[in-house]
């Protein structure tokens, strides 16, 4: 059986992230990259020069070259670029949030329906291995908590920690409880060093009785990435940086209740490479855990709810 021909995607975007979408682009087997878009034409003549891939003037050129295409640009630029890729068929892979406004992320997915195009976004945190092996056992939690701390950068500083950090665990709480809507959110956000939200705690209530606490920082003295969740019987604790996952299980078989470990192998491995390959077999029509568009959306309208929170003071 031969092997089926390369997609060819263009990348929109050559900045912090944008860079390492153009090395996969440009070097993962089932894609041919055909160019990369960037309006600072220093940073993607240097970008393609690094990669070998051809810097294009205009993003009318990278949708008639392409098939597919990564947007990587400010989220306020989201429905713009990826709207004309999915406008004129192609299909696309949007960095999360998926939109500025839940309209125009609503937007994009009625622009993918109508264009029979993937609309996938970039939520690479579900692509850890250690979140796919816990989410392969189909837990049921009853309480989840997550802690998402960064020391504070320059970057990402146009929208808040929530639409910056949490919505990663925002989407993995809901990820976890599959098509369970949220009923109830209490948050409270303060900016520390820039004029928007930098420190957020929040809590979600699903309908089916499962709490969620997430804390989110940009301000942070130390980088925390972890993910705790407790079923009626067992518990897992997820290192997203380390990629391990340390569980344990309740044990009724004996004469008395006993906690013992509970092994959870996890193969190590690139999320952002692995988002890569589950977008490009989207593409081609086969079955891929994507995070599709209507995923994104629920992740950003989620988000949406715990901003008007904070700015409502409702604890």
């Amino acid at each position: 059986m031969s092997e089926p021909q390369p997609i060819r995607v263009a990348v929109v975007g050559a900045g912090h992230l944008g860079r390492h979408h153009v090395r996969l682009a440009a070097t993962l087997p089932g894609w041919r990259c055909v160019g990369v878009v960037d309006t600072d034409a220093a940073r993607r003549e240097q970008v393609c020069r690094e990669h070998g891939v051809r810097p294009l003037d205009a993003l009318e050129e990278a949708i008639e070259l392409a098939e597919a295409a990564v947007v990587a640009t400010p989220t306020v630029h989201h429905r713009e670029v990826a709207g004309a890729f999915l406008a004129a068929g192609r299909h696309v892979l949007v960095e999360k949030p998926i939109a500025s406004s839940v309209e125009e992320a609503r937007e994009l997915t009625r622009l993918a329906a109508a264009h029979h195009a993937v609309l996938a976004v970039g939520h690479v945190e579900f692509f850890n291995p250690a979140v796919q092996a816990v989410l392969a056992r189909r837990p049921q939690p009853r309480y989840l908590e997550a802690q998402r701390l960064s020391p504070f950068t320059r970057r990402s500083l146009d929208i808040d920690v929530v639409l910056d950090l949490m919505v990663h665990d925002i989407q993995l709480a809901q990820a976890l409880n599959p098509s369970v809507p949220v009923q109830e959110v209490r948050a409270v956000g303060v900016p520390v060093l820039s004029g928007r939200v930098d420190l957020a705690n929040v809590r979600l209530e699903f309908a089916n009785g499962c709490v969620a606490s997430l804390t989110a920082s940009r301000v942070s003295s130390e980088r925390i990435r972890k993910l705790r969740l407790f079923e009626r019987d067992a518990y897992f604790s997820i290192d997203y940086t380390e990629q391990t996952v340390s569980a344990y299980r309740l044990s009724r078989g004996g004469a008395e209740p006993e906690i013992v470990p509970l092994d959870v192998p996890v193969e190590r491995g690139e999320p952002l490479a692995a988002e890569h390959l589950a977008f490009q077999r989207a593409c081609r029509g086969l079955d891929s855990p994507i995070v599709d568009g209507d995923a994104g959306t629920a992740a950003l309208e989620t988000a949406a709810e715990v901003m008007a929170a904070i700015a409502s003071g409702r604890r």
